[in-house]
């Protein structure tokens, strides 16, 4: 079934490249992919340098970058293209009809549950076990483009951030004031930039930058040089383009070199659990794991250094001058493999979905958000029961982590010394931890997965069930309740003190 599979979701695009698939021994899909994302990256440079907002029309600038971007999903889905179209042509509909008051929620629910249409019909129907660069792919991302914008609308609108508790001035400038035309709806959606990997970016970040505004960019640093520069130009992209690539070349690399000796499926393999030690079982969970994630630094990195050659990403100065170009980054691959903390690993890993999931549930939901959060991202993931075993013990790990941290942690944050051993401790905790909760992610079965859990008689669940209860975290809304008694009280104290500050010096 794997082989039929393959060779219909093949099918589905362009078969130029056949040849070279079969001399390198790789799926047609993919090295559709990676040439596509090759030519988006030339076609990056071109689009900066000879379409640049100086002396181009953000009309001529949104065309383009829609007209491209259809090209290379033709290109690598055929005509299963379209749905990119349909989904965004559906949800621009509801916008128009729907009052500002519930797009939001319409949106999300219609872009979801055509995603989730595809993605089963696609799991189901097409080729079971496909773990390949399917159509379903980019929907993921455009799902997240449709309800980000709807919600940002929302919010502009509505004027309603004091009810979602969002004081954060990112925040404020994501909202979006006023409709977009249907040309700039689309060429947000599928523009060549971010069609086939993303990454997810704010609407109004994406307008200043096919209007060439550089005074809405975002600069992190209130610095005076930093202003400074900001205001005459932006700087050259070349040189972190080039780091970016590079890195993501070398990923993939070490992701065709390794992969094949780390097999994920032996941990599940009769003979290795009977024969294999327990600690060298471990061992090998974790270099297994750790060999799959590479695919996914190439493609993120490369993905990142496209929107960088087209002059997007820019996100102002560092402390010492140097131009960041990590606005829309996906990913930091030394902060997720030295990560010490689950909190750590998932605030570095796939970045701006992790920043929707905040934006579109965790920070809207006044009860349990963490769970609520990940049964969407398991939603958004697809159909494959795996995803759903992962983010459900996802979720007991984040409390059981969370209350380790908030009960645990200050001890340890007495003396150098004893932070260090809790560093090493935590972060060898955290890498098992991701590894164990990952593996249905990876195997997508439930009977494999169970097979899995079962040979660890389920170890972290319970340990971490036990850790949850023994460490109670008091709920979001009430430590959000109790934060707010504090603000409210501390302009009282100051006023106190001001007044005791005034009798005595009268009294003086």
């Amino acid at each position: 079934m794997a082989a039929d599979g393959s060779r219909s979701t093949a099918c589905t695009g362009s078969s130029l490249l056949q040849p070279v698939s079969e001399i390198i021994n790789l799926p047609l899909d993919q090295v559709n992919f990676v040439v596509c994302q090759l030519g988006a990256l030339l076609s990056a440079f071109w689009f900066r340098l000879f379409l640049h907002p100086s002396r181009t029309s953000p009309f001529i600038r949104h065309v383009v970058a829609t007209l491209l971007g259809l090209y290379f999903a033709l290109f690598c889905f055929g005509w299963y293209a379209l749905h990119f179209l349909v989904q965004s042509g559906l949800t621009y509909g509801i916008m128009i009809l729907t009052g500002v008051e519930h797009m939001h929620k319409y949106c999300l629910l219609v872009a979801l549950s055509y995603l989730s249409l595809c993605q089963i019909t696609r799991v189901y129907v097409f080729d079971y076990g496909m773990y390949s660069a399917d159509f379903t792919g980019p929907m993921m991302v455009i799902t997240q483009k449709i309800t980000s914008l709807a919600f940002e609308i929302h919010d502009g609108e509505r004027d309603s951030m004091q009810h979602l508790r969002m004081t954060r001035d990112s925040r404020r400038k994501a909202n979006v004031l006023r409709m977009p035309s249907l040309l700039e709806y689309f060429s947000y959606n599928c523009n060549f930039m971010g069609i086939l990997a993303g990454p997810t970016c704010s609407y109004n970040d994406y307008i200043a930058f096919i209007e060439g505004d550089p005074r809405r960019h975002r600069d992190q640093e209130a610095g005076r040089k930093s202003s400074d520069k900001l205001r005459q130009s932006l700087p050259s992209p070349n040189m972190e383009v080039i780091r970016k690539v590079a890195t993501s070349f070398f990923c993939l690399l070490v992701f065709l070199s390794v992969c094949k000796v780390f097999p994920v499926e032996r941990n599940i393999d009769d003979d290795f659990i009977a024969n294999t030690p327990f600690y060298a079982q471990v061992v090998y969970l974790y270099l297994s794991m750790l060999t799959t994630r590479p695919k996914y630094y190439f493609v993120w990195t490369l993905a990142d250094a496209i929107n960088n050659a087209a002059g997007f990403g820019f996100n102002g100065y560092d402390s010492d001058g140097a131009p960041r170009w990590d606005l829309i980054s996906n990913l930091r691959i030394l902060h997720i493999e030295f990560a010490t903390s689950f909190k750590v690993f998932l605030e570095n890993w796939n970045i701006q979905t992790a920043h929707w999931l905040k934006r579109v549930c965790y920070e809207r939901c006044p009860y349990h958000p963490t769970a609520a959060t990940f049964i969407l991202s398991a939603m958004w993931h697809g159909a494959y029961p795996g995803y759903y075993l992962t983010f459900l013990t996802g979720i007991v790990i984040t409390l059981a982590a969370r209350a380790v941290r908030h009960n645990v942690r200050p001890y340890f944050l007495q003396s150098a010394s004893l932070k260090m051993v809790y560093d090493v401790i935590t972060w060898a905790a955290t890498q098992i931890a991701i590894c164990y909760t990952v593996v249905p992610f990876v195997l997508l079965s439930v009977g494999p997965s169970i097979k899995f859990y079962r040979s660890w008689c389920f170890g972290l669940h319970i340990g971490c069930v036990l850790l949850a209860v023994a460490f109670p975290v008091k709920p979001r809304h009430l430590r959000f309740k109790d934060q707010q008694k504090k603000m409210s009280q501390k302009p009282l104290h100051h006023h106190l003190d001001a007044s005791d500050n005034k009798r005595k010096i009268k009294t003086t």
